[in-house]
């Protein structure tokens, strides 16, 4: 598996907090925790940014990208509402995940609450080329259930 060095900083409000951390060896996505001081009650509904007090500096090619949890989503309804959050390797900003719930009942974000995940993907830059036909596939202009699946 490839490694790559990421470098972070803390907030002082966050020291106290661990670092994104892989669960098992084979994992894609580190855990994010929540660096809100004070609990956060997520109504139905609602949908509210929670802090981590992370600053990342993704190196160039890759990207950070902020996904749900499945666990929470599939027990309390709470997704990342951009899903996936996009942290670019120019981007030195306060890491925030945009958290929803979808669920019936109000959720509350405690400080430490493991609410995202974080994969570290390499990114390729597309260069446009306009031409005046594409090629033809199987497929060709069928989408949105066409191929009966």
């Amino acid at each position: 598996m490839e490694s790559i060095e990421v470098h972070i900083t803390v907030d002082e409000s966050a020291r106290d907090l661990p670092l994104p951390k892989y669960q098992s060896d084979a994992a894609s996505g580190m855990d994010l925790v929540a660096a809100n001081v004070e609990d956060v009650v997520l109504e139905p509904g609602e949908i509210r940014l929670i802090p981590t007090g992370l600053h990342i500096s993704v190196p160039a090619g890759y990207e950070a990208q902020v996904r749900p949890r499945s666990g929470l989503a599939l027990k309390h309804g709470i997704i990342v509402v951009n899903s996936p959050g996009t942290i670019d390797a120019d981007y030195r900003g306060e890491v925030g995940v945009i958290l929803g719930n979808l669920g019936r009942e109000p959720f509350v974000v405690k400080r430490g609450t493991r609410i995202a995940q974080m994969v570290v993907t390499r990114v390729a830059h597309a260069k446009w080329v306009q031409v005046d036909k594409l090629d033809d596939t199987s497929r060709g202009r069928g989408g949105f259930g066409h191929t009966g699946h």
